[in-house]
């Protein structure tokens, strides 16, 4: 397993919690992938259609062996077993898996693009991408990391829900 990835994911709609846990299970349980890392889950305002209840949110870093198409078409399948339905851009979802970075490759096809196009704007994907990994290079960017953070104006809506590490932390792996 050679490629690195790291995974944006999200949900708003029902048992919120069950749904991200679960997810993080099927990624690491699949035999083309291991997990790395997990960041805190964080519960964050809903951004461009708004009038949606708040989402929880964190970021994954696995290994795999999977191509970046091959590893969409995974996390698709996922979205579909829990639900997901595409409906309103931006709008309610029971799961959202997003490719962030893989390796430290530029991909740009019809289905899919990397680096991921918003997350640099998006404080809900760059805070808890750094927790997971704070040197993390995004490609074509000049700033590092928390730069980029320091510069996003929507930091105050992206709260811990669940710590990774610490108090009132959650067992994400716990049967």
């Amino acid at each position: 397993m050679e490629n690195i990835a790291f995974i944006a994911l999200g949900s708003n709609l029902g048992d919120r919690f069950r749904y991200l846990k679960e997810a993080v299970i099927q990624l690491n349980n699949h035999e083309c992938v291991e997990l790395i890392n997990a960041s805190s889950i964080y519960e964050t305002d809903p951004i461009g259609y708004e009038e949606q209840s708040a989402f929880l949110n964190m970021v994954v870093k696995i290994r795999t062996s999977l191509l970046p198409l091959s590893l969409l078409k995974l996390l698709q399948e996922i979205e579909r077993e829990y639900g997901r339905k595409r409906d309103i851009r931006w709008g309610p979802r029971t799961l959202d898996l997003d490719i962030l970075l893989f390796n430290q490759e530029n991909v740009e096809t019809e289905q899919l693009k990397i680096p991921h196009p918003r997350m640099t704007e998006r404080a809900f994907v760059m805070i808890p991408l750094f927790e997971v990994d704070q040197g993390v290079y995004i490609p074509n960017q000049a700033h590092p990391i928390s730069s980029i953070i320091d510069s996003l104006q929507d930091k105050e809506g992206v709260r811990v829900w669940k710590r990774k590490n610490g108090e009132d932390v959650y067992a994400l792996f716990a049967n």
